[in-house]
């Protein structure tokens, strides 16, 4: 094993012990699930300095022979859709969009995978002036950090006064590329805004996910006892609107929805900490640098950049994939007494 800067877990050159792994084509790990939804960070720089994603500083950069170009992402996507049953993509970062070559990643993407769902996780700063251009390479869907619409809060948590860029971005998004949903993070200084903040986004049409925060901050200051809950949550929200439960989409969705007066509207709660959904996780991640890692809490990373770089065919890099799955974890832990934080951050992993 070789260690990776930014304070990176040791990378493997090849899977653990695979000998009982069964001989087929999907991603399925020891537990029965089959990985078909696949996260792709392409960067760790970030337009934000969101404090429970980001240093104040950012993240040490990676150096550019580190880093994937965009023919390497596009034949990873391709291995993943064609031979191992990825059904679904999401590019993330640190922030897709400071990546100049991300439409051509798009574009490249839909000629590999034509029938696959594109989407990124974006702030939205700068949005507005490349939603039209990612919509014509092929974009699907867009999913855009928010958390709050006061503006004195928003630079407070993201260490930057950009909210009027966010706002723009998401509705130049509704404008080209239509299918936009709002992501916002539980946190003790904004949880008494989570009502405008619904609000507003109902008045926007754009769907509202709320997500528990996640031990995954780069300044490691998570606890339990700080952590907003999904129902201290639905107790401030309800106070407002009258929420009715109505379940996942399907079993394998992180968020759990509630119709917001009497819908159509709906409000989504992703309980990542308190309803863990790990059982059926169905999620695969490859890190900006060509890691594969299984689960956002397991430090264990395989890695395909090597392979890629070293003339392994397609087969062989899917079956290194195959391998690094099979080991995935059967969930993340962070209730037990011995739980201990991955070495990377969400903004070195990607969401």
């Amino acid at each position: 094993m070789v260690q990776v800067a930014m304070g990176m877990p040791s990378i493997r050159t090849a899977t653990a012990d695979v000998s009982d792994r069964p001989l087929v084509d999907t991603l399925v790990d020891r537990f029965g699930r089959v990985a078909r939804d696949l996260r792709v960070s392409i960067t760790e720089k970030c337009s934000l300095r969101c404090t429970y994603c980001m240093p104040a500083e950012g993240l040490p950069a990676i150096p550019r022979d580190r880093l994937l170009d965009a023919g390497e992402l596009v034949r990873l996507v391709g291995i993943a859709v064609n031979k191992l049953g990825v059904q679904e993509v999401r590019f993330t970062g640190g922030e897709p969009l400071m990546r100049r070559d991300l439409e051509d990643i798009i574009r490249g993407c839909v000629h590999v995978a034509p029938h696959v769902p594109l989407a990124i996780t974006s702030n939205a700063v700068g949005l507005e002036h490349r939603a039209q251009g990612l919509a014509l390479a092929g974009l699907t869907r867009i999913n855009i950090s928010l958390d709050t619409v006061d503006r004195d809060h928003f630079a407070a948590l993201t260490r930057r006064d950009r909210l009027d860029s966010v706002l723009a971005g998401i509705r130049a998004a509704k404008t080209f590329i239509g299918r936009v949903k709002v992501n916002a993070v539980l946190m003790p200084d904004t949880l008494d805004g989570a009502a405008d903040l619904l609000q507003w986004c109902l008045d926007e049409g754009v769907e509202l996910r709320f997500i528990e925060q996640m031990p995954l901050d780069a300044d490691q200051t998570w606890t339990r006892d700080q952590m907003v809950s999904a129902q201290e949550l639905l107790d401030v929200l309800g106070a407002r609107f009258t929420l009715t439960p109505t379940g996942r989409e399907d079993p394998s969705a992180p968020a759990e929805q509630w119709l917001v007066d009497g819908g159509p509207a709906t409000v989504g709660i992703i309980a990542s900490v308190t309803r863990s959904f790990c059982s059926d996780c169905d999620r695969t991640r490859l890190t900006a640098e060509g890691t594969v890692r299984s689960c956002l809490f397991s430090d264990d990373e395989t890695d395909l950049r090597a392979a890629l770089r070293g003339n392994a065919s397609d087969d062989d890099i899917a079956d290194l994939w195959r391998g690094a799955m099979w080991n995935k974890w059967a969930g993340h832990g962070v209730a037990a007494a011995d739980f201990v934080p991955p070495q990377r951050s969400m903004g070195a992993i990607g969401g």
